[in-house]
This record gives structure tokens, sequence and C-alpha cells, in this order.
């Protein structure tokens, strides 16, 4: 065998050793990297968001249970129109019952008529008519109102007309006089408390944002 062959032959066997050697090491990855990690088919097609879930709507049941017929009304109604806020509503409905009240006391309700329906208009008048017959005159100054709560709510979807019924706690000083100018009720001092349950409506979501007193009781 001549030098050139062994040299061949010595040459192939070291490449063979290498590439042995080199198979033995880069072959395999756990000397080098971390397998690539395994992920369920379902969670790789989930996006990567967190979901946060509302929790209930404060606003509402601060007023009424939850889940009562009036807090799936008072949703119903946000639905419709995202303006509106019972808070607030009830802020307004406060002022509006003082408001009106007062008017009728006093004999004008000129000031309110655009907040009241035509029945109510005309029950107040009436009211007032009489007073006025029988020569009697009231005199009447508004202190507060201590009590304000929703006793009911009820939403029509397919008119979006909604009703909301409030009890309210009227205080003020109310002095009737009869034609000669006797107090024959009341007093400059006397305090009177009067209970209240006004029903306002409205169709949610149209551009008039005012509330109509459509109903009065005890």
């Amino acid at each position: 065998m001549n030098g050139a062959l062994i040299q061949l032959l010595v040459l192939a066997g070291v490449a063979i050793f290498l590439i042995l050697r080199l198979r033995s090491v880069l072959g395999t990855r756990e000397g080098f990297e971390k397998p690539p990690i395994q992920r369920d088919e379902t969670e790789s097609r989930r996006p990567n968001l967190e979901v946060i879930e509302g929790g209930p709507d404060h606003d509402i049941i601060d007023h009424v249970p939850e889940n009562s017929p009036a807090a799936v009304a008072f949703a119903d109604m946000k639905r419709v129109d995202q303006t509106f806020n019972v808070g607030e509503f009830l802020g307004g409905a406060k002022g509006a019952y003082e408001m009106i009240l007062m008017a009728y006391e006093t004999g004008n309700l000129s000031s309110v008529q655009p907040f009241i329906s035509e029945d109510i208009y005309d029950a107040f008048a009436a009211g007032i008519e009489a007073r006025e017959k029988n020569g009697i005159t009231v005199e009447a100054s508004f202190i507060g109102v201590s009590e304000t709560a929703v006793q009911d709510a009820e939403f029509d979807t397919t008119s979006r007309e909604a009703e909301i019924t409030i009890r309210f706690m009227g205080e003020f000083n109310y002095t009737v006089r009869d034609k000669a100018g006797d107090i024959i009720e009341g007093g400059p001092t006397t305090v009177k408390r009067q209970r209240d349950v006004w029903t306002f409506a409205r169709t949610m979501g149209t551009d008039d944002p005012n509330w109509t007193l459509v109903a009065t009781g005890e």
C-alpha cells in the first residue's frame, strides 16, 4: 500500500470521527437550548387579552334591589339612552317636586306647565280655582325634601316610554287664610310635612330631555 493511499485512509478516518462527534453534540438540544414548549392548540388560538367582567351597576342597585323589575327597567333605559343616570334623575326630580309643589300652593301654574301633563295641569288648576272661589289664600315657603326614593320604574321597549315613580317627603311652612285674612290652618312658624308619590314619564332616546309629571298620589 503506497503512502498516498495510507494518508487518504487516515484522513477519511478522522473525518468520520469528527462527524460522529459533532452529531453526538449538535444532534441534541439539551446542552444548548431548551426544547420548544408544547402549547395546547386551543390555547394557541386564544387572544392574549385579559377579559374583565363588568360588575353590577351601582347607579341602579344603590336605588333599587338588584335584579328587581325596576332594576331591569333602569338597565333597559340606559341601553336606549346612554346619557341617562338614575342618581342625576333623582336630583332633577327633587328639584321638580319643589318647583311644582310651590307653584300649586301659590296658585301659579304657568311656570311649570311644560313639565306636567294635561291631566295633572287640569287637576291642579281645578284645586286652585276652588280655593279662589272660597276666598282662601295660601302662603307657603319650601324648607326641603327629607326623603326621595324610587318606588317603581317601568320601561316599554317597543315605545321606549319610561315611567319612574318617586316617593317624596316634603317640608314647608304653610299658612291658610280665609276671606277675612284669618288663619284657618297652619301658621308662619308651622312646618307641614307632606308625603307624595309622583310618577314622571319620558320617551327615551329623543332630543327632549325633560320628564313630565303624569300622576300624583300619596
